[in-house]
């Protein structure tokens, strides 16, 4: 059987055929191409333009990087006290991955921990949760003995994944001494003041601590660590006196104590010649280590628990703001010392100038009274000054004229910033109406119906005082680096000369004339030569200001102080005014500063009788030897005993007592040990006062105004409160002021 004949195909088929396997090969060779070329570039992408950053994260995970904080920079008064400063302290954080890896007992972790710390043992258990962190912190700024809890912990309980890391936080030595100046500091820096203002100087720069890890993140062994020293901030050495300071504070609150509502009180101690604030107080105040605590109690009077906390912001706000930077306010009779100086300047009013005061005077159908509304009479320049007399210095304003007269005020610095280095500074405003009205003159000659910063103004009374040189209010002196090199230093040179030196001595003999035999009386100090100016200035609503700027020594200016008072109480039995209320602080404070000064006193004869002396030791010695050293002294005695030779003595041989004190001297007698009861001296005369003191066998000390022939000089407050039983000879002293003052 023949075998069928195989058919070929058509040639046309195989020509199909053909191009369908080229094609088919094409388009594997275009994909195996294509797929190449896309490996190629993601391979490119990954080794090559990527390389670097993947070779940081495969070090990143290889490796555990924890920052050292920098140690933020120290401030210093003037004298080298340390106002703020970074003290040692330890971050406390988990590693939830070491945790689990090493399958430690987190309930007994977070327990224990949470009872070390005082937080919630829930909390805790929560950040371990996070099996993939090598980070959770715990407890931020630990002190040594927390950290040390926590180590122990660590140890008795042989645990792995818990560390602390050296760190510090911010401390205040002084607590609430000159909180608003110095600010404090938070996580995130300066928050307040000088820390504020020079965070960036004070701040430094973070190191970092650099471990090997494996892939899994545990520590790999024989690797050492990796040290980036943390370059700490630079140090501020400010101009600031803790011992000024602390005396300011002192008269600050005696007067919110004493004449307050609540509204505060500000002062400000200033170096005539330099600008340099050597101390500021504003209260309400707070304690520095702990800002967010309301601290002052007047600030909370009447309110229920569920109001402070409602209010909390607010009060916090009112007690870190300065009220001697941050706030403005009327300035009253103190600004007729910068009229003063311009009309001398000016020429239009020299030291014979009289002036005629009725009670008022009517400027464009408006009267506006004096102080004394009876009128002060005919009157030359410095009497009126000293009077404080409105009509006056209306007077004098209007021979200014408007456009000298805002010059000045531009001039003085009153009508922008000081540019003092802290933070929140207000600028002074004037309205347009100073420019053309002779109403607006006549109000701002009087310190009237325009608003100045407390900084500002003290700036600007330097000016009148110094020869006439503008200074820039400052806070730091000197910055200097961790090895003491000085950074930078302020540079003291004036703004401007306002005034001339011949137009500067007159305003200060007339200033001096003021305390002397003017309002400013109850600002006298015993020994020294003080210049002056009392000032009540209305706010809206009826209530006042009452102020009092003052400077000394009168003949050669070093240290300038303004005292305000806000919104005084009405009701405290002394008259509302700058010269009653405000300036015998200022003599209580300046009495304190001065001396420490060095600024020797220069006593009248007058003033003599009476001034501090030491008592010399006179036990041991014949009678009459112990009465003749006593005198050479200035000190009178008498005896007790009958008794050739002294055998003790009230008071004791060193005391420091007024020289008008009369010693006792024990002649064999024995020297008595019973306590002596204070009495209550408040109200009475110079004269009854050292009567009742005398007789309870203690010895008077006198400040303030204590013209014997003044009907209206009475104490107002005593340095020992009536009842205190203290030892035989104990100085009390008395504080005298002259009620007549009313400005």
């Amino acid at each position: 059987m023949a075998q069928p004949q195989k058919r070929r195909r058509p040639e046309s088929a195989r020509r199909a055929n053909r191009i369908i396997q080229s094609r088919t090969l094409l388009l594997l060779g275009v994909f195996g191409v294509l797929t190449f070329v896309l490996l190629f570039t993601k391979l490119y992408h990954w080794q090559i333009t990527k390389h670097e950053e993947l070779q940081s994260i495969a070090v990143r995970q290889q490796t555990l990087r924890t920052t050292v904080d920098a140690s933020r920079g120290t401030i210093y008064d003037r004298n080298g006290t340390i106002l703020a400063m970074s003290a040692s302290a330890e971050t406390i954080f988990l590693s939830p991955k070491e945790i689990m890896e090493n399958e430690q007992d987190q309930d007994l972790i977070a327990n224990g921990l949470a009872e070390i710390l005082d937080m919630d043992a829930g909390e805790i258990l929560k950040k371990m949760e996070k099996t993939n962190s090598q980070y959770e912190e715990l407890k931020k700024k630990a002190d040594d003995e927390l950290a040390d809890k926590v180590r122990e912990f660590i140890n008795e309980n042989d645990l792995k994944g818990i560390f602390l890391r050296p760190t510090s936080k911010r401390s205040y030595p002084k607590g609430t001494l000159a909180s608003q100046v110095i600010g404090f500091a938070n996580d995130n820096g300066g928050a307040m003041g000088l820390e504020a203002t020079y965070n960036d100087v004070l701040t430094g720069e973070s190191g970092m601590v650099v471990t090997a890890r494996d892939r899994d993140g545990r520590a790999v062994l024989y690797q050492y660590d990796q040290y980036f020293d943390a370059e700490n901030g630079c140090d501020l050495q400010t101009t600031l006196d803790t011992t000024i300071q602390y005396y300011l504070e002192k008269g600050v609150q005696e007067l919110e104590a004493r004449f307050g509502t609540g509204k505060g009180a500000t002062g400000i101690v200033m170096d005539v010649n330099t600008g340099a604030v050597l101390a500021m107080a504003s209260l309400p105040t707070y304690d520095l280590n702990d800002p967010s605590v309301i601290y002052n109690d007047f600030l909370t009077a009447g309110m229920t628990e569920e109001e402070i906390i409602e209010n909390a912001t607010d009060l916090r706000n009112k007690q870190w703001r300065s009220k001697a930077i941050n706030d403005t306010y009327e300035p009253g009779s103190t600004f007729k010392t910068l009229t003063l100086a311009m009309a001398l300047e000016e020429n239009v009013v020299d030291m014979n100038t009289s002036f005629y005061c009725g009670g008022n005077m009517t400027v464009e159908g408006q009267k506006i009274w004096c102080s004394k509304r009876t009128g002060h009479g005919q009157q030359d320049l410095s009497t009126a000054f000293a009077n404080s007399c409105n009509p006056a210095f209306m007077n004098i304003g209007l021979r200014i004229g408007n456009a000298k007269f805002y010059q000045y005020m531009k001039d003085f610095g009153l009508m922008e910033k000081t540019g003092i280095d802290t933070t929140g500074e207000a600028s002074g405003f004037a309205n347009k109406e100073i420019e053309y009205s002779t109403l607006a003159l006549a109000c701002y000659a009087f310190g009237q119906n325009f608003n100045v910063t407390p900084i500002a103004l003290l700036a600007a009374q330097c000016a009148c005082v110094n020869g006439g040189y503008l200074y820039t209010p400052y806070l730091v002196e000197q910055i200097t680096d961790q090895d003491g090199n000085v950074v930078s230093k302020h540079d003291a040179t004036p703004i401007r000369q306002v005034i001339s030196e011949e137009t500067s001595a007159l305003v200060r003999e007339i200033m001096e004339h003021e305390v002397t035999d003017g309002t400013g009386k109850n600002g006298q100090v015993a020994g020294y030569r003080i210049g002056g100016k009392t000032g009540t200035a209305d706010k809206v609503g009826g209530n006042v200001i009452v102020s009092f700027v003052c400077f000394a020594p009168a003949d050669d200016p070093q240290v300038m102080m303004l005292l305000t008072l806000d919104e005084p109480n009405k009701w405290t039995g002394t008259y509302v005014s700058g010269g009653n209320m405000v300036a015998p602080v200022a003599s209580s404070v300046m009495s304190e500063i001065l001396p420490y000064l060095g600024i020797e006193p220069n006593y009248t004869a007058e003033e003599l009788v009476g001034a501090d002396k030491t008592v010399p030791n006179v036990v041991g010695l014949a009678k009459d030897a112990a009465i003749q050293k006593l005198a050479a002294s200035g000190f009178g005695c008498r005896s007790v005993g009958s008794g050739d030779t002294v055998t003790d003595q009230t008071p004791a041989g060193g005391a420091i007592v007024p020289n008008s004190a009369e010693i006792i001297l024990y002649l064999g007698a024995e020297k008595s040990t019973d306590k002596c009861i204070v009495p209550n001296v408040v109200g009475d005369s110079a004269a009854t006062a050292n009567q009742k003191i005398v007789n309870a066998g203690l010895i008077m000390g006198v400040s303030g105004a204590t013209n014997a022939s003044s009907s209206s000089v009475r104490a107002i407050s005593q340095s020992v409160d009536p009842g205190t039983e203290v030892a035989a000879g104990t100085v009390v002293r008395v504080q005298f002021s002259d009620s007549s003052v009313r400005d």
